[in-house]
């Protein structure tokens, strides 16, 4: 919760259905200031869909997003990014000739304030911001350790170091809360562990929450301080993450009795 009490973010009993297909069924639930919130179930259990709700790239039928209190329902995209709210994607959707610096000042231009005209003309306040703006993005590329790919075309760079750009890229909009939908797909070990510890640093230094969605369990069970379970765009369980891994419904639909005995296992 906030210092007032209010979650940082809250959706009440949201419903979202294409046609006869509901992907979201009365779900709820709500993020803390700084925490790191995990969202797992099968594939087509909804997960993405409740990001593109926040997003409001998706208007859900019934329910509402409530961000620091207020109501977000029929707010544009745009307008939610500039609120504090930005994500990065399943699939990596950066500008492929694009160099890493301006990817990322790509995702800064949402706290731009000067006109296009005064940025084109670059002098007096149009022209420090511009630096300022430079400043913010070399700051998270030293962060995300990426400086010796920083004047590279992104598409030639490997693929767990295009997926730190991507997530460089919405730092650099100056959230309060990160969407990160799948950070880790793809990646190998050696990489999935560097973006984890990424992902806490993000959460311990800058203080900036997060909502996860993830398949890779081991992961998600390490750095996740409360997790959700969909199955079928209905909420089946919600908790930390050892209530969540024991939870037989939880195994049942998602995990597998595999999981929850090596589980027990490292306990021991």
């Amino acid at each position: 919760m906030s210092e007032s009490g209010t979650p940082l973010l809250e959706l009440s009993e949201v419903t979202l259905r294409f046609g006869g297909v509901t992907a979201i069924n009365d779900v709820s639930f709500s993020v803390a200031d700084k925490e790191l919130f995990a969202i797992i179930g099968p594939n087509g259990a909804g997960k993405t869909s409740i990001f593109n709700t926040i997003s409001q790239v998706y208007r859900p039928q019934e329910g509402d997003i409530r961000w620091r209190g207020d109501s977000i329902m029929g707010t544009r995209p745009d307008r939610i990014a500039k609120l504090g709210i930005a994500r990065t994607f399943q699939n990596i959707e950066l500008f492929p000739q694009m160099t890493v610096i301006d990817n990322l000042l790509t995702g800064h231009h949402v706290r731009m304030q000067r006109s296009w005209l005064a940025g084109a003309l670059w002098f007096g306040p149009a022209k420090a911001e511009e630096i300022a703006s430079r400043r913010k993005v070399e700051d998270i590329i030293d962060f995300l350790e990426i400086g010796r790919w920083r004047k590279h075309p992104v598409a030639l760079l490997p693929y767990g170091f295009q997926k730190r750009v991507e997530l460089g890229r919405a730092l650099a909009m100056e959230p309060e809360l990160l969407l990160l939908d799948e950070p880790v797909a793809g990646m190998n070990l050696e990489e999935t562990e560097d973006m984890a510890r990424f992902i806490l640093d993000i959460q311990r230094e800058l203080g900036i929450s997060m909502v996860l969605v993830e398949h890779d369990m081991g992961l998600v069970m390490d750095i996740a301080d409360r997790v959700m379970v969909l199955d079928f765009g209905t909420k089946i369980a919600e908790g930390t993450p050892a209530e969540v891994q024991n939870d037989p419904a939880v195994i049942a639909a998602y995990l597998g009795s595999e999981f929850a005995s090596t589980s027990e296992a490292s306990k021991t």
